[in-house]
């Protein structure tokens, strides 16, 4: 039985959020909070499996229930927003920063119609959530962990394209290594992060606010361009056919739109391997496995995360199953290892 938490100052999204759940016999909601401190009391006296929270709640809003949450008894938590705009939604990535696991849409109201699809979905993630290792967030300044990276051979230095996958645990992945990553302004970043309908704007808008690197949605027939990030926007593949970006509305691939295989396979494809720096982070599933291996014997230099510091190690196990990867690093490896690769890049 999956213990479910509901945190949220609305009586009836709470209502509409235990009809939802009530659909399936293994999940049992436990309790209900109506504002973040009560979330916070409530999740360390009952200790859930999952917390489902609300951004903004009087006495105390989800963000810094978050926050108290993870430093006290860290539980997986999934963020639900009421707004996909990349304006209202920089709370739920906040809270993705400080321990949250993932974030998806507010149902809004008794959508009949829709009803059994948002039933679905919501679920499913909850069931796989609630699996997910979590751990302490402590509030307090933690001496920063060194981790030595190998340091890679040096035909591989000079690369000027870095291409990013990731699912479950990767926007905060993803933050942590742009941010620490000064040689990728002189890089064209491509990222592929599985994120539920309409954050993918947030996503890129909190990427772009959070980190050195400019970051926004790719465009339909855009180049690729330095110092700039581009994320792949929801509901799309995206690939680079002749050195620009393209948007195709294909069938799903591994169960995902967008889907890291795709890019990876059309840069491989597109001739621009040798030139090209491959990550694949901490999700669920194998995307980007394959892709990752038909790189690798193009050229590229590859790099998946341990399974120490992955949230979940779905996607780099499949890749580093394949023999796709050069080297397997912990997260706070992976930038100085980029940073001696993509230093020195030369222009395409």
């Amino acid at each position: 039985m999956i213990r479910v938490l509901i945190a949220d100052d609305s009586l009836l999204t709470r209502t509409v959020l235990k009809d939802l759940l009530a659909r399936d016999r293994e999940i049992q909601v436990i309790g209900e909070a109506g504002d973040g401190q009560q979330a916070v009391e409530m999740t360390c006296q009952l200790k859930p499996d999952l917390v489902l929270m609300d951004v903004m709640m009087p006495v105390l809003d989800g963000l810094s229930a978050v926050i108290e949450i993870m430093a006290r008894c860290a539980t997986p938590i999934l963020v639900l927003s009421a707004n996909v705009d990349p304006n209202d939604s920089r709370s739920a990535f906040n809270a993705i920063r400080h321990g949250a696991l993932d974030v998806m849409e507010k149902p809004a109201g008794i959508a009949r119609g829709a009803f059994g699809d948002i039933a679905e979905a919501l679920i499913n993630k909850i069931k796989f959530l609630s699996r997910v290792r979590v751990i302490h967030h402590f509030r307090r300044p933690q001496r920063p962990e060194v981790v030595a990276a190998p340091i890679p051979a040096p035909a591989v230095s000079g690369r000027n394209i870095l291409a990013i996958g990731a699912s479950t645990g990767g926007p905060k992945a993803v933050m942590s290594l742009l941010k620490d990553l000064p040689a990728a302004r002189h890089a064209r970043l491509l990222i592929v992060q599985h994120i539920a309908p309409g954050f993918a704007p947030g996503f890129a808008e909190w990427l772009d606010r959070e980190s050195p690197m400019t970051v926004r949605l790719a465009r339909d027939g855009e180049p690729l361009e330095e110092g700039v990030a581009l994320v792949a926007p929801n509901a799309a593949h995206m690939e680079v056919q002749s050195g620009r970006i393209r948007l195709l509305d294909a069938p799903p691939v591994n169960s995902c739109r967008p889907s890291v295989d795709v890019l990876f396979r059309s840069l491989a494809k597109d001739g621009l391997a040798a030139s090209l720096v491959a990550v694949l982070l901490t999700g669920m599933g194998q995307d980007g496995a394959e892709g990752m291996a038909v790189l690798k014997a193009a050229g590229s230099f590859n790099i998946a995360q341990d399974e120490a510091s992955s949230a979940v190690f779905g996607m780099p196990r499949a890749a580093i199953n394949l023999n796709a990867a050069h080297q397997v690093l912990p997260l706070s490896a992976i930038p100085p290892a980029l940073q001696s690769i993509l230093q020195g890049g030369k222009s395409l």
